[in-house]
């Protein structure tokens, strides 16, 4: 008989990686990053995209602390607690977006997944299709078991790429999330296993 055991905790890292998407790549946020314009001013701009704004606002909105987030980045892939992909466009390399994940039980195999895009990108699926790869290479390289996915009631867009990502709906968290300077908000839970099917590819958000 074959006795399948769970991966070790210290199994259970993130290591720097380029994910091919075909038309967009994702690669690890940090100071090396390289993007036109270069990454600072890029990721100051993002932080007054109104819809991240709202949804996802990025501690970000000056060269300082853009530098603060890639410093962290860089720390957070370091010790393999953290993974942060820019999403880029594949033939220019410009930013579109991001996607992430972080160990929130790291012993039981339990990571977060998160998105966001800038709003050229948005349309064509992008974050449908990041979200199902960061949680594939998640799965297959750091033994993650269950990856789980938490939006504000009211970010519909989020949700329909969330089940369209495979996550399905698995409740409601009351009052279990707030943004500085704003009241605590109710979120959506959204979670798939390693063994779930992933989805079809098809046309989303």
């Amino acid at each position: 008989m074959t006795t399948t055991s769970e991966p070790a905790v210290d199994q259970r890292v993130f290591r720097p990686a380029v994910i091919d998407l075909g038309d967009a790549l994702l690669r690890p946020w940090g100071r090396a990053l390289d993007v036109p314009g270069g990454i600072v001013p890029a990721l100051v701009a993002a932080s007054t995209d109104p819809e991240i704004a709202r949804w996802n606002p990025l501690d970000s909105t000056d060269p300082a602390a853009a530098e603060a987030y890639l410093d962290r980045c860089d720390a957070h892939w370091a010790d393999g607690t953290m993974a942060a992909f820019a999403i880029t466009d594949a033939p220019g390399g410009a930013l579109l977006g991001n996607a992430f994940l972080r160990w929130s039980n790291r012993a039981d195999g339990i990571a977060m997944v998160g998105y966001w895009l800038l709003t050229a990108a948005r349309g064509r699926g992008l974050a449908t299709r990041a979200a199902t790869a960061v949680t594939r290479w998640a799965v297959e390289t750091a033994g993650a078991r269950r990856i789980e996915l938490f939006h504000a009631v009211g970010n519909d867009p989020s949700c329909r790429v969330a089940e369209r990502a495979g996550f399905p709906h698995e409740g409601t968290l009351r009052a279990s999330w707030r943004f500085e300077g704003r009241d605590y908000q109710d979120e959506h839970l959204h979670a798939r296993l390693a063994s779930d099917p992933y989805p079809e590819p098809g046309r989303s958000a």
